[in-house]
């Protein structure tokens, strides 16, 4: 079995702090339980503003123990970790990053224009990435363990894509997607292909590697003029373009298969 890759958080957490995958540490605590967004948690733990078990912390990635007792400016913080996944219907133009070289806008920017004043305080997370051009389903999720889940090829979570494309979507070209096609570095996985119209295809992929929907369609002679994502897992876009929506727990553990971490308490 493929060795899933650690995320970043976790490795600069176990190289400066010492934390366990099983552990937490201080500022990723706080922004995972929205007591207060990344920058503000590292900025108030180097201030002296955050204590744990009485003591004042200082380390941003000091380790965290499970019911240690967290107060920030001395009033007591519920730091046990949630899961809040948002559906946001992206439209083209945004970059999904937190740098746009080109200076036309990004993802997080859009998101913290739309965000309700109770959501503001957790630290988003962006859940897989679309191209600047590519419009539909992107989530947000302050839960890093739901980013695992919703992209690693193992989970076989499905996303559905319909592109617009030049040429005609043939029987025959339908064929070749659902079989799999040979790319220059990589032969991807039967896909599930369906012809909307003479000239829009959906395709339904369990791996997301670069370019992959657009490059599969190249292979078969089909050039994507428009491509949107209507659907990952049970879940099918519903929300109006460049507006968002929280999901609940039942959605997101019925329709996306992840049980959220609050529920276990």
């Amino acid at each position: 079995m493929r060795r899933r890759k650690e995320p970043k958080w976790l490795l600069a957490a176990k190289e400066r702090g010492g934390v366990t995958e099983d552990g937490d540490f201080l500022s990723r605590a706080l922004s995972r339980a929205g007591v207060l967004p990344h920058l503000e948690a590292e900025r108030a733990i180097r201030e002296g503003r955050v204590s744990v078990n009485g003591r004042v912390a200082t380390v941003v990635v000091a380790p965290l123990d499970e019911g240690a007792k967290v107060e920030l400016d001395g009033d007591v913080v519920d730091v046990r970790p949630t899961t809040r996944v948002l559906a946001f219907h992206k439209p083209k133009g945004l970059v999904v990053d937190g740098r746009d070289r080109e200076g036309i806008g990004t993802v997080f920017e859009r998101l913290h224009a739309l965000l309700p004043k109770e959501l503001r305080g957790y630290g988003w997370l962006a859940v897989g990435r679309l191209d600047r051009d590519t419009t539909g389903l992107l989530f947000f999720t302050n839960d890093e363990r739901f980013v695992a889940h919703a992209t690693d090829p193992e989970t076989k979570l499905p996303k559905r894509y319909v592109a617009t494309v030049s040429g005609k979507v043939s029987d025959a070209k339908l064929e070749r997607l659902r079989n799999g096609v040979e790319l220059e570095d990589f032969r991807s996985v039967p896909a599930k292909a369906e012809r909307r119209s003479e000239h829009d295809v959906a395709l339904t992929l369990t791996e997301g590697k670069f370019h992959q929907v657009k490059r599969m369609l190249g292979a078969v002679g089909l050039a994507t003029l428009e491509l949107h994502r209507e659907a990952v897992g049970e879940y099918v876009i519903d929300v109006p373009i460049d507006t968002l929506r929280e999901m609940t727990d039942e959605e997101v553990e019925r329709l996306l298969g992840y049980r959220p971490r609050h529920l276990d308490r």
